[in-house]
């Protein structure tokens, strides 16, 4: 997410978003946030028709945050929004651990296992149908693209000039 969109979700502005950053860059490592380079925010205004007009021309360029940049900012942001999200992310957190550690769900993880290695068989078997599919389209295609040839190489004899029909004048 850019930053500009973060700081209209915190409702802090935008400056103070990047000064609390740049004030913390040790908790931004580069898998957590990055700044866009002119180029790539050219391009992203190019390619984009939805983005808030003053953002367009701004002297700078945007930051750009993964989730745990997200997750990170709302621990380093003041703003009451920020801190409720800060307070869930933590919650969910502690409620994580719970469920993995509580002695009744000692089960749990076996049974885990065994639909992790479900899942892996029927992707297996998913990857290998997509694949024979993709094999039969290629034949598909082939077949396809001998019979345009075959067209062509016909409609080719077809525009052939040919000898002309009847009495021909001898020429002088």
């Amino acid at each position: 997410m850019f930053d500009f969109d973060l700081a209209d979700m915190y409702r802090v502005e935008t400056r103070r978003l990047k000064e609390q950053v740049k004030r913390n860059l040790e908790r931004f490592p580069s898998d957590f946030m990055f700044q866009l380079t002119k180029e790539e925010w050219q391009e992203v205004i190019a390619n984009c028709d939805n983005l808030p007009e003053g953002v367009k021309f701004s002297p700078s360029q945007p930051f750009a945050f993964t989730q745990e940049g997200v997750a990170m900012l709302s621990g380093v942001l003041r703003s009451p929004v920020a801190v409720q999200v800060n307070i869930s992310i933590m919650r969910a957190f502690v409620a994580v651990r719970n469920v993995l550690t509580t002695t009744k769900e000692e089960n749990m993880l076996p049974a885990l296992i065994n639909r992790i290695k479900a899942l892996e068989e029927v992707s297996e078997e998913t990857f290998t149908a997509i694949n024979d599919l993709s094999e039969d389209t290629q034949k598909e295609f082939d077949d396809i693209y001998i019979a345009l040839a075959e067209l062509a190489a016909k409609h080719k004899q077809e525009n052939k000039p040919r000898n002309p029909i009847g009495f021909r004048k001898p020429e002088e």
